[in-house]
């Protein structure tokens, strides 16, 4: 039965916007937002092929950081993020989407081709991952093109680090290190009576009093553990990667920005000119930071790594390097190496 002359005409309209698109990148922008603008408006939906939503950003220019969260993501992406051609996106919890699902499941179900991430069925499910970020980026980020670059701030993410980089292969990944005891004194901070953290919570209306104030110990033991699950798996990840990657530790960092940024546009293969980084690092220095906005509660707290020694009475510390011990001993020292 030959085609109505009806959908041979829609088959040749969508044939054409397809071969413009490949030569005009910015048509598939264009539809994109008209398609939006469209929803928007309460007109009919416009439906995009997934093969048009794929255009634009490429796989191999998103980088990823992976960390757990007081680490000091947030001042690395801002600092990527002053950089030509480049986009940051915010904690997207793809990393937790994907990770905290699968973890949570026995074993025996993620070994079973009846769970949606089983091991039989994973070349399809990772595939999906794939086609998920990309998609979700390249609608989220319309304006960056093949040459530009998408920063991934992922802090807690690493628990699904593993899926994401097996997913992107040829994308890029800094693994972001902070001694456990300061991030774990710093969340305390964070959760305690009159922080930002509890502002926050507070305004979405969660009033509960602070878990910090009643059990600290327990707050310190859960922060540890988290840690130690996300960079594990994280690590885990880096190591596996075979697509451009470093590693920076938030210390080296504070002590030398300039230099770190250096090394870390170095090792992952960007090209970036020293005035256009050293511009960035002074734009989001400490210094920088008005003085109302920082100190004990504040977003940002104190900069200086080594706090936890003042911030966590002996039972705390112990706690902290009991728990995240291996990861301590590769990256740092314990206060008490016989605990």
């Amino acid at each position: 039965m030959r085609a109505s002359f009806g959908s041979r005409l829609k088959s040749r309209g969508l044939w054409a916007w397809r071969r413009a698109s490949a030569r005009y990148p910015k048509l598939a922008v264009l539809r994109r937002r008209l398609a939006a603008a469209s929803v928007g408006a309460g007109r009919s939906r416009v439906v995009v092929a997934p093969e048009e939503a794929g255009e634009g950003l490429s796989p191999a220019n998103i980088v990823w950081i992976f960390c757990v969260a007081r680490s000091g993501s947030t001042w690395l992406a801002s600092m990527m993020g002053e950089m030509e051609g480049t986009g940051v996106w915010k904690e997207p919890r793809v990393g937790h989407l994907f990770g905290e699902f699968y973890e949570n499941n026995p074993k025996a179900k993620t070994e079973s081709a009846n769970f949606i991430m089983g091991g039989p069925t994973r070349p399809a499910w990772i595939s999906s991952i794939r086609h998920f970020v990309l998609t979700g980026a390249r609608y989220a980020f319309p304006n960056l093109g093949p040459d530009d670059f998408l920063v991934v701030k992922e802090p807690g993410g690493g628990v699904g680090a593993p899926f994401l980089m097996e997913a992107l292969p040829e994308s890029r990944m800094i693994l972001l290190v902070r001694d456990p005891r300061d991030v774990v004194s710093s969340s305390l901070d964070a959760t305690r009576e009159g922080s930002w953290q509890k502002e926050q919570r507070r305004a979405a209306g969660s009033g509960r009093k602070s878990l910090t104030a009643r059990r600290p110990d327990a707050v310190v033991k859960r922060s540890a553990k988290k840690y130690v699950r996300n960079m594990e798996r994280a690590r885990q990840a880096f190591d596996d990667h075979r697509g451009p990657k470093t590693l920076v530790r938030y210390e080296d960092l504070l002590a030398d920005a300039l230099g770190a940024m250096r090394r870390v546009y170095s090792e992952l293969g960007i090209e970036a000119s020293a005035d256009a980084l050293d511009r960035a690092v002074e734009k989001h220095s400490w210094e920088a930071i008005p003085e109302d906005m920082k100190g004990q509660g504040k977003f940002y707290r104190k900069a200086s790594p080594g706090g936890w020694e003042e911030d966590l009475t002996p039972r705390q510390i112990e706690i902290v390097e009991e728990i995240s011990g291996p990861l301590l001993d590769e990256f740092y020292s314990r206060r008490n190496p016989a605990g």
